[in-house]
């Protein structure tokens, strides 16, 4: 009985991963890069991150309200 229990659990975390992980690429099917670390013309760093690449359209970008960026879990929120 424990360890039916023990293999049911394992399934649900499985799938809740799974439907966690489908929720955050349904909108971005033009993929990502790597930004390394950099200083802008202004003087202010910016860290080494993950962007989504360059397309036509704003909406699936990861900060677009409605999208989930992979790698930090953040939901956006932009409009």
């Amino acid at each position: 009985m424990k360890s039916a229990l023990i293999v049911i659990a394992a399934a649900l975390g499985i799938c809740t991963t799974a439907a966690v992980q489908a929720k955050g690429n349904s909108h971005s099917s033009g993929g990502s890069h790597s930004v390394s670390g950099h200083v802008t013309k202004n003087g202010t760093y910016v860290a080494p991150h993950h962007a989504t690449n360059p397309n036509s359209t704003k909406s699936d970008n990861w900060s677009q309200k409605g999208n989930v960026n992979p790698y930090t879990g953040k939901e956006g929120t932009k409009q």
